[in-house]
């Protein structure tokens, strides 16, 4: 931060910003210091935490309620499926929301030579989001914003893929374990472990990606608004209502993709 404001300058919002927040309580306090993944975005957007947080309590609520739909009687029966989805969703979660959040640019970053330093030039150029506003030192043009939204999504398919290997893998492990001890006539198929990873990576880079975009232009929006100016907790309720309509979608679009694929 020193390094920053003695060559390129930082921003005094961004600046203000960050002697509040290192004065924070422990772990917020000591992480503000060390961590600059999320000090850089909780620069950029104050409410980083509060979305985090909504995101993953209201994705495990609307996750339980769309599987017990979804599967019915089958649900105990297939209750492995479930909690892989599950402890998978809580860390995507923290991926959705992070990948996408508007993050401070501070100083000048890192680069390394020849082709590998034009690539990381370019990707570190790009928005974070499609929508993500333009404020001073930060413009985006159509083209980049265009690119954001494929960039986004290979990032977005590589952690799908990442942690339906985990997620799928523990749950297999689980069915594989009660087998041995006791074999029932009411056990499905054990998931193929490589289908069952790609559907969460191909399921993340299309679906989640494109709505998660969406939803991160409507928070802007209406953050931006005077009204959520004036009264901050409308921006708050905004954000917990539209995530939560969207969390009950993506549960069940889930499930029915995997269905659809055989995987599940």
């Amino acid at each position: 931060m020193l390094d920053a404001a003695k060559t390129t300058g930082i921003r005094k919002v961004f600046l203000f910003r960050y002697l509040d927040l290192q004065g924070s309580v422990w772990p917020l306090g000591f992480l503000m210091k060390y961590c600059s993944m999320l000090r850089n975005r909780m620069l950029a957007d104050p409410s980083f935490l509060f979305k985090v947080g909504t995101e993953i309590v209201i994705d495990s609520c609307c996750a339980t309620f769309a599987e017990v739909q979804k599967r019915g009687k089958d649900f105990w029966a297939e209750f492995e499926l479930y909690a892989a989805d599950l402890l998978v969703g809580v860390v995507v979660d923290i991926a959705l929301v992070g990948m996408l959040a508007p993050y401070a640019r501070i100083g000048q970053p890192s680069m390394s030579s020849g082709l590998l330093g034009r690539i990381q030039h370019a990707c570190g150029s790009l928005p974070s989001s499609v929508f993500e506003a333009e404020r001073p030192g930060s413009k985006f043009s159509l083209k980049q914003r265009i690119a954001t939204y494929f960039y986004k999504g290979v990032l977005y398919g590589s952690v799908g893929f990442g942690c339906g290997l985990i997620g799928q893998g523990i749950a297999n492990m689980i069915m594989n374990a009660k087998r041995s001890i006791k074999k029932s006539e009411e056990d499905i198929p054990v998931p193929p472990l490589l289908q069952s990873a790609a559907l969460w990576g191909v399921f993340l880079a299309v679906s989640s990606n494109t709505r998660y975009q969406i939803i991160n232009g409507l928070e802007s929006l209406v953050e931006a608004s005077p009204l959520a100016k004036q009264i901050p907790p409308v921006a708050m309720a905004f954000t917990i209502g539209v995530r939560f309509a969207n969390n009950i979608y993506g549960g069940m679009q889930f499930v029915d993709w995997a269905k659809l694929s055989g995987v599940q």
